[in-house]
């Protein structure tokens, strides 16, 4: 094989790799005199839930690698759709990629950058040499999420999962909806009739995007949206319906109530579509498992998207 075919198939390399859709992260750990160090990464990975243990992998052309090869501790860093920026920052050269912005130290010394989806406060439990590059495993001494839409990585780019309504539109009357979760229940509202909804949009000249954050400030202003949940149209009434899965950290919400979602028998929904819908959710919710129904009122298929194992 020549040089340039060499360099070629690892170009393609590359390539097929980014065919694999990911977060970004932030990895983090200071230098013993407290110096702040950071570079953006997609090679976030769990590993063990006893002993708690996640994995990233570092370059070992890059100009961090020394330092946290030999660094006795670090920090993940999940960041949120509106971060694209610090991804920037922490991806290319720079002085001081800290300089403006806003962190703080963790217990384990480690740098956790404000509005992160979620963090990981870890000491170093291995380096694994891999080739080009080497593995850092961290065990987890601490952590949190913020329940904040992650950003996401495919083929080179960013994308938002959560803002890709506009993409699944086709029809003139679209209803948008959000499934907000907080633990195991769900923010539900009861109609006039005594029966139970979600919250729900009919979608105007502003677009889908407008409102769900119409819906969120409405009901739960410190929801945001994972990605989108179902998508179908009701053949009936000729409306599309998209339903976003959303979280929020906070327990209790300006309009509407939450509810257990072992109560949902209990309870008698506005139709058969939207009740489906929640005893799927409810069952995926506890297998951490979630797909994407597509199809109309009565039937479709569901496509699994991701599979949480953390």
């Amino acid at each position: 094989m020549s040089e340039m075919d060499s360099v070629n198939k690892i170009r393609e390399l590359r390539d097929a790799f980014g065919s694999f859709m990911t977060g970004v992260t932030v990895v983090t750990t200071c230098k013993d005199d407290g110096t702040p160090l950071g570079f953006t990464a997609n090679s976030f990975a769990s590993v063990s839930l006893d002993p708690a243990l996640l994995l990233v992998s570092i370059a070992k052309t890059s100009s961090n690698y020394h330092n946290f090869a030999n660094a006795s501790h670090f920090a993940i860093n999940i960041l949120a759709e509106e971060q694209k920026d610090v991804s920037n920052t922490f991806a290319r050269p720079s002085d001081d990629r800290f300089a403006n912005l806003a962190w703080t130290t963790s217990a384990c010394q480690n740098p956790v950058i404000d509005q992160v989806s979620a963090w990981f406060d870890c000491t170093t439990y291995q380096i694994v040499d891999a080739g080009d590059h080497a593995i850092l495993i961290g065990q987890v001494e601490g952590f949190a999420s913020a329940g904040f839409a992650g950003l996401g990585y495919y083929r080179g780019g960013y994308f938002t999962p959560a803002k890709l309504s506009a993409e699944v539109i086709s029809g003139p009357k679209v209803v948008i909806s959000a499934i907000i979760g907080h633990e195991n229940k769900i923010l539900l509202e009861q109609t006039a009739e005594q029966k139970w909804t979600i919250p729900h949009l009919l979608v105007d000249k502003d677009g889908a995007d407008k409102a769900l954050d119409k819906i969120f400030a409405q009901y739960q202003p410190d929801a945001s949206a994972s990605f989108i949940y179902s998508v179908y149209e009701n053949i009936e009434n000729q409306q599309q319906y998209i339903s976003f899965l959303c979280n929020t950290p906070i327990a209790h919400a300006t309009k509407g109530q939450f509810i257990d979602l072992n109560d949902l028998e209990q309870l008698t929904f506005v139709d058969s579509a939207l009740e489906s819908m929640l005893m799927r959710y409810r069952k995926e919710n506890h297998l951490k498992t979630y797909g994407v129904y597509y199809g109309n009122q009565t039937s479709g298929t569901v496509r699994q998207i991701v599979k949480e194992e953390v």
